[in-house]
């Protein structure tokens, strides 16, 4: 990794990992402990969750596929490595939630997924991924799950 060029994105927008049953096996045992690396890293760096979760989902049978993704979050995070959470100090506390949902990302089951960020003030203090438990109708109604599950994280951090 240390010869490899940088990149300025953890995953390409058209990427869409599947369980690419024609693709050539890997090392299972290598490809977990790749994930489990990035997967530590996520607590400090949000911005590469949902590309890590996307290739920890292909663990219990990895392919050269899912290792090129994994070798691309590498690469991002090589040249990406002044990149921190900042903290201002201030007073304001509002608390804000964002939410966006991918309908039918998933392409071996076609659930959708959502991502959330919770701010207090300017300040970020929960982020999260997570696939939906039914298979969305419409992108509507994906969104209708992301902001519910938004509303309900807020409500638990309020408390």
């Amino acid at each position: 990794m240390k010869a490899s060029k940088v990149i300025d994105t953890p995953i390409a927008t058209a990427t869409k990992l599947d369980m690419d049953d024609s693709g050539s096996p890997i090392n299972q045992t290598m490809y977990m402990g790749i994930i489990g690396s990035l997967l530590y890293l996520t607590s400090s760096r949000p911005d590469i969750v949902f590309s890590v979760v996307l290739c920890a989902k292909f663990q219990s049978n990895p392919k050269e596929s899912h290792l090129k993704a994994a070798k691309r979050i590498s690469r991002y995070l090589k040249g990406t490595q002044d990149l921190v959470l900042y903290y201002p100090s201030g007073d304001n506390f509002n608390l804000i939630g964002y939410d966006d949902a991918d309908y039918a990302g998933y392409l071996v089951d076609r659930k959708s997924s959502s991502g959330m960020a919770h701010f207090l003030g300017s300040r970020l203090i929960s982020w999260g991924t997570r696939k939906h438990n039914s298979v969305s109708l419409s992108t509507t109604e994906a969104k209708y799950v992301a902001a519910t599950s938004c509303c309900a994280q807020l409500l638990r951090i309020k408390q």
